[in-house]
């Protein structure tokens, strides 16, 4: 099959979290047979910042952030199997998800992927007339990343015809343990942007535990940080591309998973970085929110901590072989429960179920 799917970016993970769960998706899909072109704004900001070359298993193309420049890329996709418009291109989102729909024949499958369902469907609830509620119905299938149960079930009663949740996972491929570095080895990590919905929870799980611990060394990746006065204790280390993700997680002794607000709030909704971060075998410290059982058991698999000051208590109890246990762990884990190439098994069984119903309605009693 052929998809189209317009994204906010693929090349680029600058500012823009979706770009690895992309990337692992697509790149399993192609090895199951399926071709896709990604089709991404051309924004400035990402410019300079390319994590990948455009690879084999996807065919990228950029376009300006015009209505015009949009139309002659919906016209293009329009022969796809599949259309796929994912929340948060970054320019024309409103437009394009009604555009998209335009494209509908009997024999194609359209879809709305939503890489952020919790703040999406909070945007929904507070605004009863927003115009893409009455989109969503209009839709083949809506993908989330993300947000399990609650999600499919707040979807379904806005009116989609079916809703299922893709997670993130790892590319085995690409995470993986390496040997540690000396120039990146700290008592704890943390990866991520700077975010409003994040910053607060970054306050209370990173610089809180790094002020009360001046002895132990700390290292933040991710871009924004840079007006932030920081403990002396902690390295800033700036944009962190993504092929340098493996040598750090496995230098640090912990690598510290912080969730968005929204997502904690909701559940469900593990970040790229924790498979990352498990894909290499690192001992995990993640804030907590409901659901994580479901991806990996505390205290065998993962550390949970509620706030600050209970990371404090595990970066001063947690020795070198409880470090390594919980990092073996949480690596067989992954390679048993949440690579990419499961999720793309998943996917295809969700799209073939639902080309097979296009084709063959179920109300057509077959002779």
């Amino acid at each position: 099959m052929t998809i189209a799917f317009f994204g906010s970016g693929i090349l680029s993970a600058y500012r823009n979290g979706t770009a690895t769960y992309c990337r692992g998706v697509i790149k399993a899909l192609y090895e199951k047979g399926y071709r896709t072109v990604f089709y991404e704004p051309d924004l400035p900001d990402r410019r300079g910042y390319e994590d990948i070359n455009e690879p084999e298993w996807v065919q990228v193309k950029t376009y300006d952030p015009t209505f015009s420049a949009a139309h002659l890329m919906l016209d293009e996709a329009s022969t796809a199997d599949i259309i796929i418009k994912a929340s948060g291109v970054g320019v024309l989102d409103a437009w394009l998800e009604a555009e998209i729909l335009t494209l509908k024949r009997e024999n194609n499958l359209l879809v709305f992927w939503d890489m952020e369902a919790p703040l999406t469907l909070k945007k929904l609830e507070e605004n009863p007339v927003d115009p893409f509620r009455l989109l969503i119905p209009r839709y083949d299938l809506v993908l989330a990343n993300g947000g399990g149960k609650p999600v499919i079930r707040s979807y379904n009663r806005l009116g989609a015809k079916a809703c299922y949740v893709i997670n993130n996972a790892a590319d085995l491929a690409v995470h993986y343990p390496v040997p540690a570095q000396v120039q990146y080895q700290a008592d704890m990590i943390f990866l991520g942007n700077r975010l409003p919905d994040r910053e607060a929870r970054v306050w209370d799980f990173f610089f809180a535990p790094a002020t009360s611990l001046p002895h132990k060394k700390f290292l933040l990746g991710g871009s924004g940080w840079e007006t932030i006065h920081l403990p002396p204790n902690v390295g800033n280390l700036g944009h962190v591309f993504t092929a340098d993700h493996n040598v750090l997680n496995a230098s640090a002794q912990t690598v510290l998973h912080i969730s968005r607000h929204s997502m904690a709030a909701e559940g469900y909704s593990p970040s790229p970085r924790l498979f990352e971060a498990a894909a290499a075998g690192a001992c995990i410290i993640t804030d907590y929110w409901d659901g994580i059982n479901e991806f990996f058991e505390p205290d065998r698999e993962i550390l949970v901590a509620k706030n600050g000051k209970e990371v404090e208590v595990l970066l001063e109890q947690i020795d070198e072989k409880g470090r390594i246990a919980i990092g073996e762990a949480a690596l067989n884990r992954v390679h048993t429960s949440h690579t990419y190439n499961l999720r793309a098994r998943q996917l295809d069984e969700i799209f073939h179920h639902h080309v097979n119903n296009l084709l063959n309605p179920s109300w057509i009693i077959p002779v």
